[in-house]
């Protein structure tokens, strides 16, 4: 007798809402409760950023609702798709909205669950692996390093008006951080750079653009932060994209494992330490 090996999580019940992070784009960085909530969803409600592979999970008789947000996409308004959610839950539905990383890191999440909690309508959060970790990862590149950073910054390029966040303190930033990881930047990234050398970082700085992280479709662009917007316009690069600015990039080198199992050889270390541990 096969014992299912998820029945002892949660269940999407009737008439409730699972605000759920689909992860950077590989289906296989879905967490538990997020299959287990795909597999029983009457509704998915989900982003465009959402990997179709990920929908591929839901049941067969599941609905799938297309709510678009693609930074600079036409896209349904925040306000209606939140009210949707009310509308499909008190129809009793078992509703999932399915969103792209983590639902509450620059994903609208906590608005949409104000919605739920506005309207009185049960909810569980579950999180997923946002990709200024997730993505930075399937590129070789760590966000942290002990003997590079010990602080990172996670930001967005763009506001709700659709320019540079006014609101950012990128001197402070510039000078106090020592990795920056910005979500939604490559559009402003002239600006970006400007404010970010104007605060003291170096034009060689390294600079990495990952393009439809943990998909078959992903590319990294390597440049640095003097030539970052001239090397995105002749690369082709299309969003969506994490940008990551620090010295984390070098070791891209080292850590592209990806490149390894398609050919590349991987540096044993990118800044030359002779400090290496010896098995």
């Amino acid at each position: 007798m096969s014992i299912n090996p998820l029945s002892h999580l949660p269940a999407l019940e009737p008439g409730s809402v699972w605000l759920v992070g689909a992860g950077p784009g590989d289906p296989g960085l879905l967490t538990l409760l997020a299959a287990k909530g795909l597999a029983e969803a009457d509704v998915v409600v989900h982003d465009a950023l959402v990997n179709e592979d990920c929908l591929r999970l839901a049941q067969p008789s599941a609905e799938l609702e297309y709510a678009g947000k693609r930074g600079g996409k036409p896209s349904a308004k925040q306000r209606d798709i939140s009210l949707r959610l009310v509308e499909l839950a008190r129809a009793g539905k078992r509703v999932l909205r399915l969103k792209g990383g983590d639902p509450l890191v620059f994903g609208r999440g906590g608005e949409e669950a104000l919605t739920l909690v506005e309207h009185n309508i049960p909810f569980r959060i579950v999180p997923g692996i946002t990709a200024g970790i997730g993505g930075l990862a399937y590129a070789g590149i760590p966000v942290t390093h002990r003997e590079i950073n010990h602080a990172v910054t996670f930001l967005t390029g763009h506001d709700s008006s659709g320019i540079v966040p006014d609101a950012i303190n990128w001197e402070a930033i510039g000078k106090g951080s020592p990795v920056i990881v910005m979500y939604m930047a490559m559009k402003h990234i002239a600006q970006i750079s400007a404010n970010l050398m104007a605060s003291g970082r170096p034009a060689s700085e390294p600079v990495a653009f990952v393009c439809n992280a943990a998909t078959g479709a992903q590319q990294v662009l390597e440049t640095t932060l003097g030539e970052a917007t001239d090397a995105a316009a002749a690369s082709g690069i299309e969003p969506p994209a994490i940008v990551v600015v620090g010295e984390v990039v070098r070791l891209r080198a080292s850590l592209d494992w990806l490149g390894a199992l398609a050919g590349r050889r991987l540096q044993p270390d990118p800044f030359g330490r002779s400090d290496k541990v010896t098995a």
